[in-house]
């Protein structure tokens, strides 16, 4: 049986942001190669301050240090990206530089990038917390911003004490300054598909509530974002369904995380429910802090990849795709999450017969 897919598809790069901001200082032994402990993960730097005392959390643990990537090389990454046929790309954050210090450049990388020049036709965006993300995104000349909320009810009253909806309602103030200042805004929903604090799942209409507050404020380009890769298919498929039936005037993004190998089976089911817009990570980059084990979302090759070899459409340049990630493994300087990156194109791959015996 045929599967009923989309037959093109639109790819948002996140590896800029929602990789990079996971990113960790790696300690490397005297020969250059970075060590690991007894279970296979990396070891670690812990962040000192400028006395170099070890920086502790609240509950005393010591702060691993950041490893943020340079202007420089951000904006080496977004030429290349461009050049291949991105037409989306979240390129950073406006948070504070002290909670994500790998994000505290991108005011600079935007500016550095739209003094190169950009195309009219590729959308760079960046994901902001409140009204101030909108002004530094006005400083620096940003014309897309994104906000974002848990799908967990009891998560956000315990963190913020107010439902995820009464969160998306405050909002507004991000809209109203976004608008009036010519930038555009969409929101997105982390965990719809599945949470750690909400054992019994993340009941559907909690989802739509906070899609209601979402077109309530003015936002009708939602994602539905699976951070802690708990989304499986048949699940995907039916709550894809499902919005697109409700909310048909909406601009849906699907996100997903490839933290238990579902990422790109989570995409076909998303796909064959008429969703054709992804998230996707160079190299497989990213995690979620909050996540245990979790993995970044779904690496960008690999997805290219798989529409490649089906004969559907993204506009982006597979083996230019591949080298950008294989670009991003030698800056960061540790191995990744991606398959293509392991094993190569399908099309790449080329043996020889072995010589008669006779």
């Amino acid at each position: 049986m045929a599967l009923d897919l989309v037959k093109n598809v639109r790819i948002c790069e996140v590896g800029m942001r929602d990789g990079l901001q996971n990113e960790k200082a790696i300690t490397f032994d005297a020969n250059g190669i970075p060590m690991r402990d007894k279970s296979g993960a990396f070891i670690y730097r812990d962040m000192v301050d400028e006395n170099g005392n070890p920086v502790l959390s609240k509950s005393g643990k010591h702060v691993k240090a950041p490893f943020v990537l340079s202007v420089e090389n951000k904006v080496e990454l977004l030429k290349k990206m461009i050049a291949a046929g991105f037409k989306v790309i979240e390129v950073g954050s406006f948070v504070h530089p002290v909670k994500v210090p790998q994000m505290a450049n991108t005011d600079e990388v935007f500016k550095a990038i739209l003094a190169e020049g950009v195309p009219e036709d590729v959308e760079l965006r960046a994901l902001i917390p409140n009204a101030r993300g909108v002004d530094r995104a006005v400083a620096c000349g940003c014309k897309k911003v994104k906000l974002n909320v848990s799908a967990s009810k009891g998560h956000n009253i315990a963190n913020l004490n107010c439902t995820p909806a009464e969160s998306v309602a405050k909002f507004k103030e991000c809209v109203e300054k976004a608008q009036a200042n010519g930038i555009g805004i969409s929101g997105s929903i982390s965990m719809a598909f599945g949470s750690p604090w909400d054992y019994n799942g993340v009941p559907i209409d909690d989802v739509k509530e906070i899609v209601e507050a979402y077109m309530n404020v003015g936002i009708t380009e939602i994602s539905l974002s699976d951070a802690s890769g708990m989304a499986y298919p048949t699940q995907v498929y039916d709550i894809c369904t499902e919005m697109k039936k409700c909310y048909p005037e909406n601009n849906w993004w699907l996100h997903f995380h490839n933290t238990r190998g579902l990422a790109i089976a989570n995409i076909f089911a998303g796909m064959q429910a008429g969703f054709y817009q992804f998230d996707a990570s160079f190299a497989g980059v990213g995690g979620c802090n909050f996540i245990p084990n979790a993995t970044g979302n779904v690496a960008t090759e690999d997805v290219v990849h798989a529409m490649s070899q089906m004969g559907i459409e993204t506009g982006i340049d597979l083996d230019q795709c591949i080298a950008i990630s294989k670009r991003v493994v030698e800056m960061l300087q540790h191995d990744t999450d991606s398959y293509i990156l392991k094993a190569g194109a399908s099309k790449d791959l080329r043996l020889e017969l072995p010589k008669s015996q006779g």
